[in-house]
């Protein structure tokens, strides 16, 4: 690396170096050293503090993220570098781009230069594509800078080339770019690693190793404890220059002892800090929940806004961190995240810290918390899919995704919908451990929740007015001695309540500057303007009993403001689009009828491509076994868009269709779980037919005639399709039938057919929690109007390979158990039953050991 800068070089750059454990006084000066021999300016810190002055620089030069300017240099497009950005340059003999070397902890791949050893073109592209996205190099050589190799084995030029020079440059498979990338976090080599791959040479049920998260310590609950005088750390006897020139406020809220707080308070104020009672004069502010005034005056303001946790944090490291960084360094809510309220999690997989967060987490947003899972919990959060939680909740089909749903359901306040791949997505030989606690708070979603533009002067309004009726009223009970309460509007009581209630003081000795001895006016009032009116007495018993009426009045002004934002307003609005998946009681609202005219989404997708489409679409066609559109996308397309001008809406979804168009009877899935809803059957003829004609057919002159289909399966379509509309979807209504893991054409095959016919359908792995779901099964409310002796019977769907015939005597035991006699029957009874949509039994359905043998 040069040592020597290029003259000019840096000629354009206004720069802040921004000191920390990782980047050393030493270091700092090597890199002042270096720019202001190219030619650049440097703009020490304004205070002691060390803040930016943002106006005055171009270029903030910093390890890590986490320093109070950091988001508002990205506010106003300063480039945060990190130092390699400086040594970059001087190679180059030009400026190096900064997102290649940005501290953003969202750019996982910064600081890696990769270079690709015979990928085939396109996996090449996009392994390269990605990690320039993410703040990563690519280098098509390998030099000393090369970071990564990526490649398929050990046989290739480069990774020979490695290997002669003993470099420390990591050899990977493609694979860990791809879990990286899927679940947008950067997770360890390891188990990727060249030459002996472990997700190549391990076994998928083999145990992953547990990640050790003492990092999280302090930042696993809300509530945690100050560190003792003779901690090693001696954090409370040493100087806490974090605190040097802040003003901090401590809120009433925290629920500490005078005792407790004068002690932190006399930290604060041996660390050079002043303790203030006014959030007006705090740029520092500790409180534990989000529904107060304080919180949303100093949130508006831009003051750090954290809780206890937070402040021990500072005290135990004497480092400034952001308390957004951490989820459980913000403030909490009283009342938890909407719609957690209804959610059982529990935990798997997770240890150390990392449990204890996570499990304080999910308490924090309103979800019970149980450490031993049972049927009735809803969301298993587990690290990797190793363990009996997990068997059993594939078994019970519970949820079960990883921490990052947790963690983003929280951060951005909302919860987050399932069918995003990166919470259900479980990298092989990796524990999700390793990268828990790395999700900060949503500053966004906090304001739009908790403190948006306007709620300041709205709440205070209506203070201001209950206030006013109050003065009134006492004017009025003056004369008969009855005003000894009163507030005047200027006194430091009024100002106290405004502010969201009363600071507790501790004892004089352990407030140790002037200012905390007399109360000082509010300088600042609602519309901007200062006002120094002398501050007059007034009585302590009005101001707790005013005290605790806003507090009271805290969870309704919350509630307000978030119906406030609805479309519509409070009065007409309604259920928010980005909410429109959650429904009271934590249940989905079902689709509406065809005659309730609601359109679904495949109709939505439609509409947009095909803007002269007008109103609801006369018929929802399910194909299925369609030979017209096979490998021809292009065509498929265009014919879609076609048939919805003619109002024919092609549809995936079989419970909500209007007709079936097939070429013949088939047993396919669509087809099987359509016909549970009685659809007109059609032949695929008529989709033929109104393309060449280019308007919609009777489908009446299509309906679906095949005879021999009719031989061979031995059922009649329309007798099925008469006896669909008696069942109404319900003929397995009560029922809950047992399918094997392995079963031909894949579990969630079946488990669609049962479910499109009213029954529960478990998956089989003969492990712990099955007899309770059989002794359940068929003996639930609505299961009145199903035959008797089918309840007597308890049924397994199987194959017969000997991996599933292993499962078939404790099935027996298991169905015994519960008092019912097991049946274990060939994918044929279920086929035959949704098709001709009637339970009957025939021996030949039945399976035993001697068609496994015939297998062999």
């Amino acid at each position: 690396m040069a040592t020597e800068g290029v003259p000019g070089l840096f000629s354009q750059v206004q720069f802040h170096i921004v000191q920390s454990q990782q980047l050393t006084t030493d270091e700092a000066q090597n890199l002042s050293t270096l720019l202001t021999n190219g030619g650049a300016q440097e703009h020490p810190s304004s205070t002691s503090q060390g803040r930016v002055v943002l106006k005055e620089v171009t270029h903030i030069i910093s390890r890590h993220s986490d320093f109070p300017d950091y988001e508002n240099a990205n506010d106003a497009l300063k480039a945060v570098v990190k130092p390699e950005w400086v040594y970059a340059s001087i190679n180059k003999g030009r400026l190096a781009n900064p997102r290649s070397h940005s501290p953003d902890s969202r750019m996982i791949f910064s600081g890696l230069v990769i270079s690709c050893a015979d990928l085939p073109a396109g996996d090449k592209d996009a392994i390269i594509g990605g990690v320039i996205a993410m703040g990563g190099l690519y280098s098509s050589t390998v030099t000393r800078l090369v970071t990564h190799i990526v490649a398929l084995n050990m046989e290739q030029e480069k990774c020979q080339a490695v290997i002669q020079k003993d470099s420390k440059c990591k050899i990977v498979l493609p694979h860990w770019f791809d879990d990286c990338l899927k679940l947008g976090k950067r997770i360890d080599e390891g188990p990727y690693s060249l030459p002996n791959p472990e997700i190549l040479r391990k076994r998928p049920e083999d145990r992953v190793p547990d990640a050790n998260r003492e990092d999280l310590q302090g930042a696993s609950s809300t509530q945690p404890r100050l560190p003792s005088p003779t901690s090693p750390h001696n954090s409370i006897i040493r100087r806490h220059d974090v605190f040097k020139e802040k003003k901090v406020m401590l809120s009433y809220d925290l629920g500490i002892g005078s005792r407790l707080r004068g002690t932190i308070e006399d930290i604060i104020v041996r660390g050079g800090g002043i303790v203030t009672g006014s959030v007006h004069k705090a740029d520092m502010f500790v409180c534990q929940y989000r529904e107060s005034t304080d919180f949303q005056v100093a949130s508006i303001a831009g003051n750090d806004v954290g809780n206890l946790a937070w402040l021990y944090h500072l005290i135990t490291h004497n480092v400034w961190t952001s308390p957004m960084k951490r989820l459980l360094h913000y403030p909490i809510s009283r009342n938890g995240l909407p719609g957690f309220q209804e959610l059982r999690i529990s935990l798997s997989n997770y240890n150390g810290e990392a449990r204890v967060y996570l499990e304080n987490l999910a308490k924090a947003a309103g979800a019970e918390f149980t450490k031993t899972m049972k049927e009735d919990n809803t969301h298993l959060i587990t690290a990797h899919q190793v363990s009996e939680k997990c068997d059993a909740a594939k078994e019970w089909n519970i949820n079960m995704v990883n921490h990052l749903w947790l963690e983003e359901s929280y951060a951005k306040w909302q919860i987050q919908t399932l069918t995003n791949p990166r919470y259900t997505y479980f990298p092989p030989r990796t524990n999700l451990g390793e990268i828990v606690g790395q999700t900060p708070i949503d500053k966004k979603a906090a304001e739009r929740f908790f403190f948006p533009k306007g709620c300041l002067e709205e709440n205070t309004s209506k203070q201001g007015k209950e206030l006013n009726a109050r003065h009134t009223e006492i004017h009025a009970e003056q004369d008969s001695g009855l005003a000894d309460n009163y507030i005047h509007p200027q006194s430091s009581d009024y100002r106290s309540m405004q502010s969201g209630g009363m600071t507790p003081k501790a004892p004089k000795q352990n407030r140790g500057h002037a200012s905390l001895k007399t109360p000082t006016p509010w300088k600042i009032s609602v519309d901007g303007k200062e006002n120094d009116t002398p501050s007059t007495a007034s009585s302590r018993g009005a101001k707790n009993k005013a005290a605790a009426k806003l507090h009271d009045q805290a969870a309704d002004i919350a509630l307000y403001e978030k119906e406030r934002k609805r479309v519509g307003g409070v009065v007409f609005g309604g259920r928010t689009k980005s909410n429109e998946d959650i429904a009271p009681n934590g249940a989905r609202k079902r689709s509406a009828s065809k005659e309730e005219g609601v359109t679904t989404d495949e109709e939505n997708k439609d509409a947009k491509r095909s803007k002269k489409t007008k109103g609801q679409p006369h018929m929802r066609l399910l194909t299925t076994g369609y030979k017209g559109w096979v490998d021809q996308a292009k065509k498929e397309s265009e014919d879609r868009g076609r048939l919805r001008e003619m109002g024919i809406l092609i549809t995936q979804d079989s419970t909500n269709c209007t007709h079936v168009a097939s070429p013949a009877i088939i047993r396919t899935k669509k087809f099987v779980c359509a016909l549970a809803r009685a659809p007109m059957i059609i032949s695929t003829d008529f989709i033929d037919g109104c393309l060449a004609e280019n308007e919609r057919l009777d489908p009446q002159e299509y309906r679906l005639h095949d005879t021999a289909g009719e031989k061979r399966l031995g059922f009649k379509l329309d007798d099925a399709l008469q006896k669909a509309k008696s069942n109404k979807g319900h003929l397995l209504r009560g029922i809950s039938i047992f399918c094997t893991e392995n079963i031909q054409s894949g579990f969630d095959t079946y488990k669609s057919i049962v479910e499109a016919n009213g029954g529960k359908c478990l998956l089989y792995r003969a492990r712990a929690g099955s007899t309770a779901a059989a002794r359940a099964g068929g003996l639930d409310d609505e299961a009145d109007q199903v035959d008797v002796d089918t309840l007597d019977y308890t049924y397994l769907i199987s194959g017969t390979t000997p991996e599933e015939a292993k499962l078939w005597s404790k099935f027996r035991q298991m169905a015994q158990g519960t008092g019912k006699l097991p049946r274990i029957v060939s994918t044929d009874w279920m086929l035959d039953l949704a098709l001709r949509q009637e339970i009957q039994w025939h021996d030949g359905y039945s399976l035993s050991e001697d068609d496994v043998e015939m297998t062999h």
